[in-house]
C-alpha cells in the first residue's frame, strides 16, 4: 500500500513540476500553445501588467533604440497579448512597423482586439521557423518566450537569421529559483552572454528587470 501512494506522489509532484513550473515545455510546443489558449482571456489580469511602467521601462527604451534606423522595423515573437505593442506603439517618438507573432489562436485574437487601433500587424506561426527572410528586420523582439521552445539555441539562431546585420536583440533569460528546474532549457545568469556570442551577437548587456527574468539587449555582429 505504501509503495502505491509513493508512486501517486511521484505522479502528482511530476505533474505539478512540468505544468505548473515548466508549463509544459517538455511536453513538446503544441501543449505549451494549448495551455496558453486556456490561459488567453486572463493571461494580463495573471500578468499584472502595470501600462505606466510598461510604458516607461519597455517601450520607451525600445523605441530609443528604433531612432538608430531610419524606417525601423520590429519583431515581437510571442507577442502574447500584445504587451509590446501596447507599450510602444502609442509613444510619439515611434515612427516604425511592428509585427506580432504569436501561435496561441486565442492569445492572438485577444492581442489583436487589443491593439486593433494602433497600426501593428499580426502573424500566427511558430518562432522555427519564422516566416520571413534573412536580414528583414532591424529590432526582434522576444519575451518569456525562449524557455518555452524546443532548443532554445536553435530559436535563438532563428532570431538572428531574420536580423539585419548591426540590428538589435531584446530578449529576456529566466533566471528566477525555479528556471534551474525547467531541465534543459534554460541558462544561468553568467552563462547565457557567452550563449549570445556564440550565436554572433556582441555589445551584450544585461539588467535585472523582474523577479524571474533579466532583460538583455545584443547587437548582431
Amino acid at each position: 500500500m505504501w509503495l502505491t501512494f509513493l508512486l501517486l506522489g511521484i505522479v502528482i509532484l511530476l505533474i505539478v513540476w512540468e505544468l505548473w513550473i515548466c508549463e509544459g515545455t517538455h511536453l513538446g510546443r503544441r501543449f505549451v500553445v494549448w495551455l496558453y489558449d486556456l490561459a488567453a482571456f486572463r493571461y494580463d489580469k495573471i500578468k499584472q501588467f502595470d501600462p505606466d511602467w510598461e510604458r516607461t521601462f519597455l517601450g520607451e527604451p525600445i523605441s530609443t533604440v528604433s531612432l538608430g534606423f531610419e524606417r525601423p522595423r520590429i519583431l515581437d515573437i510571442g507577442a502574447g497579448t500584445g504587451r509590446v505593442a501596447r507599450s510602444l506603439c502609442s509613444l510619439p517618438s515611434f515612427h516604425g512597423t511592428l509585427i506580432n507573432l504569436e501561435p496561441s489562436k486565442r492569445m492572438l485574437a485577444f492581442g489583436r482586439q487589443m491593439t486593433s487601433n494602433d497600426g501593428s500587424w499580426w502573424v500566427r506561426s511558430w518562432a522555427i521557423p519564422l516566416p520571413f527572410a534573412d536580414g528583414a528586420f532591424d529590432i526582434v523582439i522576444s519575451l518569456e518566450l525562449l524557455e518555452f521552445t524546443p532548443k532554445p539555441i536553435d530559436t535563438l539562431k532563428e532570431m538572428l537569421r531574420v536580423l539585419q546585420p548591426t540590428g538589435w536583440l531584446l530578449i529576456t533569460n529566466r533566471v528566477g529559483r525555479d528556471a534551474p528546474l525547467i531541465l534543459g532549457k534554460t541558462y544561468r545568469r553568467e552563462d547565457f552572454p557567452k550563449a549570445l556570442e556564440t550565436v554572433g551577437l556582441q555589445d551584450i548587456s544585461v539588467y535585472p528587470w523582474q523577479v524571474n527574468y533579466d532583460l538583455v539587449w545584443a547587437r548582431k555582429t
